[in-house]
């Protein structure tokens, strides 16, 4: 799949998702081996730009390209200027949210409540598009309810206005990450459009990806909430994808080596205080399906410092991969 310059190579890509996708995550799943990675939200407002949360977020020192950072706002001149702030701080890619549900999002008119407003919309696109010299991308869902599934009309919109690729997370905003994805308006903008379609929703394993693109005939699969505490999901989709074979999940000492450099780099990225706080909601993915997850959360939750949440952690998955139960209190 090409956007613009960049060639995205597997054409497997992790979907933005606020409070995940940072630095640290981004550059694991890149180096498990996604194609692309876009950025937790950013938004256009200026007053927000140079907070400690916004600095963090815009530190993209290290990254391999191509570095996609996406906004989120309702003025196009705001979104304009935020376009070009990115771009200047680093963005190779600037994706546009109006897929996001979430309801501070929605009730300030951005997010997916744009859907709504069709014109707005153009506005938008049109003043991102032109306010930058590095492709501009969208990511929308199918329509703000089950009575207004707009998706084809704004896909329209957004070719006509320049954007490089478009993701369709294949829900509607009134339904948020419940019921099961439908792939059909996916496909009917695929039939529509020339520029490269990245399908979402409920993308989960391999062969979910290859029955998705074959459904919908997409150029890309975009991976969001099933990477939470599965990194390597999308090196498997990628290979699935490029030889019909399956590659096995990590070993347990394999999974300890990939967590422990992730909450490595977290503490690195955010400093110890904040990076052992944000680690812990990652543990608690990584160990979801473990019996014992409640049990580990309740310990490693405890933590404060950097080198006795690694030494919990690491403890555990050597237990787990010595076959011996972890010598873990009960939750309480």
């Amino acid at each position: 799949m090409q956007i613009g310059p960049h060639s995205i190579q597997p054409a497997v890509a992790l979907a933005p998702m606020a409070g995940v996708t940072d630095k640290p995550f981004r550059q694991l799943v890149k180096r498990l081996g996604a194609g692309l990675a876009v950025s937790e939200m950013t938004l256009s407002d200026p007053r927000f730009w140079t907070t400690a949360k916004s600095r963090t977020r815009m530190d993209h020192a290290g990254e391999p390209d191509p570095i996609s950072v996406q906004i989120a706002g309702t003025d196009p001149v705001a979104l304009a200027e935020a376009a070009r702030y990115n771009v200047d701080h680093g963005a190779q890619i600037i994706d546009i949210n109006m897929g996001c549900p979430a309801k501070k999002v929605c009730n300030v008119l951005a997010g997916s409540a744009l859907m709504r407003d069709p014109q707005l919309v153009g506005r938008i696109l049109e003043a991102v598009v032109q306010a930058v010299n590095v492709p501009v991308t969208l990511k929308i869902r199918t329509g703000w309810d089950a009575d207004n599934r707009n998706a084809p009309e704004i896909a329209r919109i957004a070719e006509d206005a320049g954007i490089a690729a478009l993701a369709v997370h294949g829900r509607t905003r009134d339904q948020h990450y419940t019921g099961l994805a439908e792939y059909d308006t996916i496909a009917q903008i695929k039939s529509l459009l020339r520029i490269p379609i990245i399908a979402n929703g409920d993308i989960d394993s391999p062969q979910k990806a290859a029955f998705v693109l074959n459904t919908t005939k997409a150029d890309a699969v975009m991976v969001g909430r099933a990477a939470q505490g599965r990194p390597w999901l999308l090196g498997q989709i990628a290979h699935f994808l490029a030889t019909g074979e399956s590659l096995p999940d990590p070993t347990l000492s394999e999974i300890r080596d990939i967590l422990l450099a992730h909450l490595q780099a977290l503490h690195a990225h955010y400093g110890e205080d904040s990076g052992v706080r944000i680690a812990r909601k990652h543990l608690g993915w990584y160990a979801k399906d473990r019996p014992e997850n409640a049990a580990f959360r309740a310990v490693v939750n405890r933590a404060q410092t950097a080198e006795e949440q690694l030494h919990l952690t690491r403890d555990y998955f050597d237990a787990l991969a010595a076959g011996v139960a972890p010598d873990l209190p009960k939750a309480a």
